[in-house]
């Protein structure tokens, strides 16, 4: 009988712990999305430049579309990810795209609309989301959050893993990290560091500094004191220009 009580008492706190993890990880993600502009992402639209394209988003209440559009030689391209698919227009008119491109294409179309948009997109359905403790990265502290995608709704890289640090007092996500299978099947890792943040009506973005590491015992989860030691090396930047939100 005695056995039986430390069991039910086991479980209990157990049970209370791994509930009290899933409550952090889900306030976390709930109070970044609130300060970088909450219910605002709901019903936006969204342009901007990168680098050579111009992106839009538009978005109501789970109706999306994503867009990019840009020059190649003498031709307009624009490429439109929206909830019934993918579609390329060529100087205003659609053509066929082999399914295999069209992954590939919609894939780099979310893909900057992602970044460009965090911390929206984190309570979407196909999201996981671990509480990993608190750390400190440049003398101030952060909650760590894994991320991680089902394969239903996750996009076609899913079983990418995703690391994010929310500043403590201000909730906004500094730091993020990511790992992704390369071209030729090596696992990369990525860390940024988050720059030059503003509002824009109401929705808050920021430019990255993106660093990769040479170091291939490196793990996902480390990536943050590597950047501490300076074992990191800048790869490029990531800076959104010319924003409006309406």
């Amino acid at each position: 009988m005695q056995n039986l009580k430390y069991l039910i008492l086991f479980f209990l706190v157990f049970t209370a712990c791994k509930e009290e993890t899933l409550v952090n990880a889900e306030s976390i993600i709930d109070k970044t999305i609130e300060v970088s502009g909450g219910e605002k992402f709901l019903q936006v639209e969204i342009e901007f430049d990168f680098r050579d394209k111009h992106y839009k988003a538009t978005r109501d209440h789970g109706i999306y579309q994503y867009e990019r559009e840009f020059k190649d030689s003498t031709q307009v391209i624009r490429d439109v990810l929206n909830n019934d698919g993918f579609k390329r227009y060529i100087d205003g008119k659609v053509v066929a795209v082999a399914d295999s491109m069209a992954v590939k294409h919609a894939a780099s179309v979310n893909s900057v609309h992602y970044f460009a948009l965090l911390p929206y997109g984190l309570n979407d359905p196909a999201v996981n989301k671990k509480y990993l403790g608190e750390v400190s990265i440049k003398e101030k502290n952060y909650h760590k959050v894994q991320v991680t995608f089902n394969e239903e709704g996750g996009g076609e890289d899913h079983d990418d893993l995703f690391v994010y640090w929310v500043n403590t007092e201000t909730f906004t996500v500094d730091y993020l990290a990511y790992s992704f299978k390369e071209y030729t099947g090596d696992l990369g890792l990525r860390f940024r560091e988050a720059y030059n943040s503003r509002l824009v009506n109401g929705l808050r973005f920021v430019d990255y500094n993106n660093f990769k590491t040479e170091d291939k015992s490196l793990q996902l989860f480390d990536l943050d004191k590597a950047f501490e030691n300076d074992k990191l090396k800048l790869l490029s930047k990531i800076e959104l220009k010319n924003i409006s939100v309406k």
